[in-house]
């Protein structure tokens, strides 16, 4: 089992060691290393109503064991149309044991239920097929290719927006 929770201050090193994997750059937005005291700030400052802020971050933690296996994220929410788009990370350690699975049903359901909202969309490299049969078996569908979208050094791939309707 898995519990979605809050930010705490004890996270920060976790998110700095993730947040400067260059190897998850490619997947994110990422553009340049960011410092502990960046994140600790960030956590400190951090404001937890999606519908102010435009986010929430929720860190993936497993029940039987406490460790923290990884973060899901809502970007871009959308209050008016109850809509917000979805990430996900599961530390590699952790990837493959059903923990996202298990996160992106925990989130569309606190989604759903607690937020209202209508929809979850996500957009997912071309080749990342791990995360798209992970996407597609909880019921996303694609409803778009976004072309050269994700550059990886001098070459780029294409990204597929996938969406779910929850309500």
């Amino acid at each position: 089992m898995i519990r979605l929770r809050a930010l705490e201050p004890e996270d920060a090193l976790t998110l700095y060691r993730w947040e400067n994997n260059p190897r998850l750059w490619e997947v994110g937005s990422v553009m340049a290393p960011v410092s502990l005291a960046q994140i600790e700030n960030y956590i400190a400052t951090y404001d937890s109503n999606p519908f102010g802020a435009g986010e929430l971050r929720l860190m993936v933690e497993d029940e039987t064991t406490g460790l923290t296996v990884g973060a899901i994220d809502l970007t871009e929410v959308d209050a008016v149309n109850r809509r917000s788009g979805l990430g996900l990370l599961i530390a590699s350690e952790y990837s493959g044991q059903g923990y996202g699975h298990r996160a992106v049903e925990a989130l569309e359901n606190y989604c759903s239920e607690r937020l209202g909202l209508h929809q979850l969309w996500c957009v997912i490299g071309s080749e990342n097929t791990a995360c798209r049969a992970l996407f597609e078996g909880l019921g996303y569908k694609i409803s778009g290719r976004l072309r050269s979208w994700l550059r990886h050094g001098s070459s780029y791939e294409d990204a597929f927006l996938y969406q779910k309707l929850l309500l």
